[in-house]
């Protein structure tokens, strides 16, 4: 083989894998998910970054993210107790899926920055956990309940202050339609 030759193979293979990790080109990495999205019937792009694995997402369509407008539970630093002051949200979140059964719910446990990442993904798991069961000594179903831990890579407010880390200690309602 020439040099010439060699030469253009490796132009032409290093083209080809830079561009296979072009997120702009070949689509999104969800926030939600951490899996690549693609929707065929949208030119190959999922324009929100939403769907989960082999899930393509259609607005309104079964899998797609719903607008229920539930506020987040807040929780005192070190703890997964939902507190008195927050259970009117849980309460809140369970009317909302009690009235609407062709929906569920993904808890995202968040935390502060403070701590380990280790122990911030099981403390944001715990939070998650408490939350579900709450929904579910009130009624919702537990197959519609789903929780993830994002520990502290979500932080709502980038600060490094109280009043940020207070901000980031929480369980988000993510609600899909089934």
């Amino acid at each position: 083989m020439s040099k010439r030759m060699m030469v253009t193979v490796f132009l032409v293979s290093a083209m080809a894998f830079s561009m296979t990790g072009c997120k702009g080109f070949f689509g999104k990495k969800s926030s939600t998910t951490g899996v690549d999205n693609v929707d065929m019937n949208n030119g190959g792009l999922d324009p929100n970054g939403l769907g989960g694995a082999g899930e393509q997402i259609r607005p309104g369509g079964p899998g797609s993210i719903v607008d229920a407008q539930l506020v987040a539970v807040q929780f005192a630093y070190d703890s997964a107790q939902v507190d008195d002051s927050e259970r009117a949200k849980v309460e809140a979140a369970a009317s909302y899926l009690k009235a609407n059964a062709a929906t569920s719910v993904t808890l995202e446990g968040n935390c502060d920055e403070r701590g380990s990442a280790e122990y911030n993904m099981s403390l944001g798991e715990r939070r998650a956990q408490s939350v579900r069961t709450y929904l579910m000594n009130l009624g919702v179903d537990a197959a519609r309940i789903q929780t993830k831990s994002y520990g502290n890579e979500k932080p709502k407010d980038p600060g490094h202050d109280e009043n940020a880390w207070a901000i980031n200690r929480r369980v988000e309602f993510v609600v899909m339609k089934q």
